[in-house]
């Protein structure tokens, strides 16, 4: 089986994540892609992110019709800061040792990959896909990582709340479901 492991804060989930996660799915023919949204991320320390329930309920409205497409709360579950290395384990431990298990990121996450915590052990856990970012170069062997070239929406969460709190339309840049979850919980707004 060939997993792939996509985490995030997914606040608010965009298609942008939709549209990443089919590209990777099918040029690596991974039998499913699993959404983790994190519970408490530590490279953001100073950030107010929206409650865990929210976020998990938005991935799940949004995966609900891709059929190789989940959603975990793994991360959500544990109390603290959420570390890759721990959800690794968890997926390891879940699917055992002939799994292939891809953990998928941005080249952006690299210029701080040597402040993850126990990095040998996850480069043993997973294979990377890195992402191409523009403006970020991707250090590193090639032998620890695939690194796949896709065509990136240009979306980001940033700008959808930032759309919100302008009162400005998002319908181009998420889900109906979840432009619909957002309103009706009044979130971004503030």
């Amino acid at each position: 089986m060939k997993i792939g492991l996509l985490g995030g804060t997914f606040d608010p989930i965009h298609l942008g994540h939709l549209h990443l996660a089919k590209k990777i799915r099918d040029r690596l023919c991974l039998d499913k892609v699993i959404f983790i949204p994190t519970n408490l991320p530590p490279h953001k320390k100073d950030i107010r992110v929206t409650k865990a329930r929210h976020r998990y309920d938005m991935v799940r409205l949004a995966i609900e019709s891709y059929k190789r497409f989940e959603v975990s709360d793994v991360e959500l579950k544990r109390k603290g800061r959420s570390y890759s290395v721990e959800t690794l384990r968890h997926f390891r431990k879940r699917y055992g040792s002939r799994a292939e298990i891809f953990f998928i990121t941005g080249s952006d996450s690299l210029t701080a990959l040597d402040k993850w915590k126990n990095l040998r052990r996850i480069l043993r856990l997973c294979k990377f896909i890195v992402i191409k970012r523009p403006g970020f170069k991707i250090r590193g062997s090639s032998g620890e990582f695939i690194v796949l070239d896709i065509d990136a929406k240009d979306i980001s969460s940033t700008k959808i709340r930032d759309r919100i709190r302008n009162g400005r339309d998002i319908r181009d840049f998420v889900p109906k479901k979840v432009a619909k979850y957002i309103q009706k919980h009044d979130l971004y707004t503030s």
